[in-house]
């Protein structure tokens, strides 16, 4: 096993500690390393943050290294990040097992239930917070709101490791696999600044830790920390200030920094992870609470002259269409009369009404005309320092996100998914549209400028003479033409693949991430395969068709129209070829 500093060879399976091995996947120049772990027992092996559909095929190559993949029956996911869960499709997909079993915590499941997927989840607080492997047992140790409310981590009782998830993760610029000395902590100092909350909590989870025997720390980034350097760590963050990288202006005093770290600790959390905007609103009225005496917590936003959506606790903060009468049109024009940005939000006194309102303009990007803001009903006499209002005002940004994000999950639940997926998909062939396939090429070549492993493919197909299928059998056929070859298409690609019908009877695949020879043998999989199909025709007999192919790898930095069109001649030159043949795109001089 490697000790502290000896240089160990990432590009295989490294056992870290008594049948515990890294299988992560490490990416040059990226400060944000995800690692992945095995703790190898058997047909009952556990796979711990399984990873991204980036990394997982580096990750499924090093467990093959170390045992079958069918020995696996855990899956240990400690949140639902796609760092360590985009992954999961895929291994749904290969678990040929009945008893494999996906473990978290109930607020990671609620959200890892919308991949679809077949595989059960295993609830570590319905089985007592331990799991006996058969002679080798594994606990559970809830870390609240670090960095989520339901974090949790997992410690192996036989080799004293425990799997921290993004606690003692660290930013590095030179990554080892293992923490070398005292001074790697500023590593972990920035990334808990940065992503933890506060320090009650943080201390919290350190109290725990520092009670167990603890050897080795795996986290989910970072470097590992060796045994000599545990306790060092431990005792650094037990006294970390965290949660105050976003809430410190220049000028601003040491009070006024521990107030709003301590409101924004105690909601940033639920406002930032929750998909519940009833759990949003709670916490924003929890965390106030504690400075002011609100009486009354309301959310309004006007969407015309006429007609607003009012969410307060009488309904559940779930937004109800109501009309807009005299006194809302007076609070929205305060609204509007607010400076943007810091201070915005102002007190409001109602002459007689022995009330006075909190009027906290809302920031919302979509929706021309809008106008929202959340308003809190305090006693006329409050007092309402600058200091809280100016943390009352910070907490609106995420508010503001999180509102937005509540008013869009309402119209996706009027608008369902059919309609979605209906303006995406071409009706006929089941392929993606034009439109969709730009943003996605786009974020594709973006992570491969960034990441030289993340590479991409395309592939230009069109089918050989379908103008004379039109002419000769009627555009009704060549419909079903297309309907077949589209089908074709999807069946024989992965799930991470784009198939675009880019027009006619022209298409388009995007693949990522694939080398030149995979690139290769895809396109003549896809050839054969459409080759096969048999489309019947009215009266009998059956039609065939051929496509030609054009194949391009995109080169780090070159840009989307160069890399499109490298594929299109590519697949003119298989045309001129004599058709039904696929052409590589030679790599342009300047990335040679």
């Amino acid at each position: 096993m490697p000790q502290n500093g000896e240089v160990v060879d990432t590009e295989h399976a490294i056992e870290i500690a008594e049948r515990v091995w890294w299988v992560g996947n490490y990416l040059e120049d990226d400060l944000f390393q995800c690692h992945t772990y095995l703790i190898e027992h058997g047909d009952q092996s556990v796979l711990i943050d399984p990873g991204s559909a980036l990394t997982f095929p580096v990750t499924l190559r090093k467990v093959e290294e170390v045992t079958s993949f069918d020995h696996i029956r855990y899956f240990i996911c400690h949140h639902q990040d796609p760092d360590i869960t985009a992954s999961l499709p895929r291994i749904d997909a290969m678990i040929s097992r009945d008893d494999a079993v996906i473990v978290s915590h109930w607020r990671a499941v609620a959200l890892l239930r919308h991949y679809g997927l077949k595989t059960p989840f295993w609830q570590i607080e319905e089985h007592d917070w331990q799991l006996d492997l058969g002679g080798r047992w594994l606990t559970f140790v809830l870390t609240p709101y670090l960095h989520f409310p339901g974090a949790f981590c997992t410690y192996d009782t036989r080799s004293r490791t425990l799997f921290s998830s993004d606690i003692f993760g660290g930013f590095t610029e030179t990554w080892t696999l293992f923490a070398r000395d005292e001074r790697y902590f500023e590593s972990i100092r920035a990334f808990h600044e940065h992503y933890m909350p506060g320090r009650e909590i943080l201390q919290h989870a350190m109290e725990k830790f520092d009670a167990m025997e603890i050897d080795t720390i795996a986290p989910q980034h970072g470097s590992m920390i060796p045994k000599p350097l545990v306790k060092f760590m431990i005792n650094r963050l037990k006294g970390l200030e965290c949660g105050l990288f976003m809430n410190s202006d220049q000028g601003e005093s040491a009070l006024r920094l521990h107030e709003l770290n301590r409101l924004l600790a105690e909601s940033a959390d639920t406002i930032a992870s929750s998909r519940n905007f009833r759990e949003v609103a709670e916490g924003f009225l929890s965390a106030i609470s504690h400075s002011l005496p609100v009486s009354r917590l309301e959310f309004r936003i006007r969407e015309n002259g006429q007609q607003q959506i009012y969410f307060a606790a009488s309904n559940e903060f779930r937004g109800v269409p109501m009309a807009i009468n005299a006194a809302d049109r007076a609070l929205f024009r305060e609204a509007e009369r607010l400076p943007p940005g810091s201070h915005g939000c102002k007190k409001v006194v109602h002459g007689g009404s022995g009330e006075a309102m909190v009027i906290v303009p809302l920031k919302l990007r979509q929706g021309e005309g809008r106008v929202a803001v959340s308003l809190l009903s305090v006693g006329v006499d409050a007092n309402i320092s600058s200091a809280l209002l100016a943390a009352i005002d910070r907490m609106s940004g995420p508010v503001s996100a999180a509102l937005e994000r509540e008013l869009l999950f309402m119209e996706l639940e009027r608008e369902r998914n059919a309609i979605y997926e209906r303006s995406i998909r071409d009706a006929l062939t089941g392929c993606y549209v034009r439109s969709y396939m730009q943003s996605t090429a786009e974020r594709l070549l973006h992570t491969h400028n960034r990441i030289a492993e993340a590479t991409v493919g395309v592939i230009f197909m069109d089918l050989d003479h379908f103008k004379q299928v039109n002419d000769t059998y009627g555009h009704l056929v060549g419909d079903e033409v297309l309907r077949h070859c589209g089908q074709a298409i999807r069946d024989t690609l992965r799930p991470m693949d784009v198939p675009v019908r880019y027009g006619g009877e022209e298409f388009v695949i995007l693949t990522s991430p694939i080398e030149a020879a995979h690139l290769r043998l895809l396109t003549e999989r896809l050839r054969a395969q459409i080759h096969r199909q048999r489309i019947p025709l009215e009266g009998g007999g059956v039609l065939q068709v051929t496509v030609s192919a054009g194949m391009a790898m995109h080169q780090q930095g070159e840009r989307l129209e160069d890399f499109l069109a490298r594929a299109d001649r590519a697949l003119y030159q298989a045309k001129a070829r004599g058709r039904d043949q696929a052409c590589m795109a030679e790599t342009p001089t300047p990335y040679l």
